[in-house]
């Protein structure tokens, strides 16, 4: 089955058949650091994180640039309140970003561009437009692309002119009434005081968000990539300006397939901070492992908007938790197994056992189906668990084992959890546990279990003695 994906530019899947054979050339809208990053920053960065991981299982090489936006209005505005320069700001909340992405176990890109580090190539941009009458400068230095000068604007968000009218988010900046066209957004705006700028042939001065992305795609993907990501709230303005500014400046499509990730709600409510239901990954982290908040994105299709509450992370906790738990007994399994070779029909089971790979792969090749592809890995779960037992070989347990550890993978799902050491207070109590049941103080017993379990150690009992599983 080949591999498809939904493209909102043209509002159907279609066959992903990259620019050069084998390779992909991807950009993704990262975040503008002002502050911690939150839930609905996450969805995105995991979404798109995935597709990857599976696109380089498919033996593709991926070129993934993802941009850091450290020059902005809120950024500038928070170094004000704390009478710091901005790049103290952004430099701060890049490395904090970077700390939730890894615990998020999303990868690095292949490239993290800073914005205030290519203005040079803004300014090329920028001067490309106006030589081709795509854009103008006014009276006071701010620089305007001319929207109805690119004869395809709106075929992203698949809207004409006139709806646009309504809806553009053109940057509000002094000079405004010297606009051309109310359709007509900034490409280069005037400095204010207090404010970093750079020089320009137009005024002293930054960039406008959109021209952003289009430089920093150019210079490390090319004029031309397979695949622009974000979020749907990116569709317009950003995206359909970044259209327009590319493809008039290098005179060439900008992106063959566009994906967009549907809003993340939370208790069926816009996250907003006056509802108080406002989330950072920060805060998340500090009530579950984040891989269960990975797991809960996953749970449903990008395209698919989602729900955010306290139950349905318990139910992705016990998802999470039941892939690893099943690893975990195959490991122990593994461990205490003695026949190395496999019977025929341990053989046959592991043939049964890919298939289950094989609706993985075809879950993902459809638009990236992140929800049936794990209804596979649960399916491969369950086999284990009825096939895998302590008369099995270990051959047999490892490569079942290795199977839901390279699906889950894939999905950036760590379920091979390491064991660690335990410290001599939670040894003293298994052990004082052991004691409790030789003596038949069962109530003892019962409450060292429960202290272990709120440290999220969980004590079995098996007739190879007690096993511990880390929660």
């Amino acid at each position: 089955m080949s591999m498809k994906i939904y493209n909102t530019l043209t509002g159907k899947k279609e066959e992903f058949v990259p620019l050069e054979q084998g390779k992909v050339k991807m950009y993704v809208c990262g975040p503008t650091v002002y502050n911690l990053i939150h839930i609905g920053n996450a969805r995105p960065m995991i979404v798109f994180d995935t597709v990857r991981r599976y696109m380089e299982h498919k033996g593709l090489e991926v070129n993934y640039v993802s941009n850091f936006t450290d020059v902005d209005d809120k950024i500038i505005k928070k170094a004000v309140d704390e009478g710091v320069e901005a790049s103290v700001i952004s430099e701060r909340y890049i490395a904090e970003c970077k700390k939730d992405m890894a615990a998020m176990n999303v990868k690095p890109a292949t490239t993290h561009p800073l914005a205030t580090q290519e203005i040079c190539g803004m300014l090329e941009m920028i001067q490309t437009l106006i030589d081709k009458g795509h854009a103008y400068a006014a009276q006071d230095g701010t620089v305007y692309f001319r929207t109805r000068s690119f004869k395809e604007y709106g075929k992203l968000s698949h809207k004409n002119l006139e709806d646009l009218r309504g809806g553009n988010r053109s940057l509000l900046v002094s000079g405004e009434d010297q606009k051309e066209d109310a359709l007509d957004f900034v490409l280069w705006k005037p400095k204010k005081e207090g404010e970093p700028y750079w020089e320009s042939p137009w005024c002293e001065g930054r960039p406008g968000w959109h021209i952003e992305c289009s430089v920093m795609s150019k210079k490390y993907l090319g004029e031309e990539i397979d695949i622009h990501a974000g979020g749907e709230d990116l569709v317009f303005p950003h995206h359909e300006n970044e259209i327009a500014q590319s493809e008039a400046a290098n005179g060439k499509t900008f992106a063959r397939y566009w994906m967009h990730n549907a809003f993340l709600n939370i208790d069926n409510r816009k996250m907003s901070k006056s509802l108080g239901n406002f989330f950072t990954v920060r805060d998340i982290s500090e009530k579950y492992d984040l891989q269960i908040l990975r797991f809960f994105m996953l749970s449903a299709h990008y395209r698919s908007p989602l729900n955010f509450s306290a139950e349905l992370m318990e139910a992705a906790k016990n998802g999470y938790e039941r892939i690893v738990t099943c690893v975990d007994n195959l490991k122990y399994l593994e461990e205490k197994a003695g026949a190395d070779g496999m019977t025929e029909a341990e053989t046959a089971l592991l043939q049964e056992a890919k298939g289950f790979a094989d609706k993985f792969d075809e879950a993902m090749d459809d638009d990236f189906n992140t929800a049936d592809a794990i209804s596979a890995i649960f399916e491969l779960v369950k086999f284990a668990n009825t096939h895998a037992g302590e008369q099995s070989a270990k051959a047999f347990l490892a490569e079942l084992k290795q199977e839901i550890v390279m699906l889950s993978d894939i999905c950036g799902l760590i379920v091979d959890k390491e064991e660690e050491g335990l410290d001599a207070d939670v040894q003293r109590l298994i052990e004082e546990r052991q004691e409790a049941k030789k003596a038949r103080n069962f109530a003892r017993a019962d409450e060292i279990r429960e202290e272990l379990l709120a440290r999220g150690i969980a004590l079995k009992d098996t007739r190879e003695g007690v096993k511990i599983v880390r929660l």
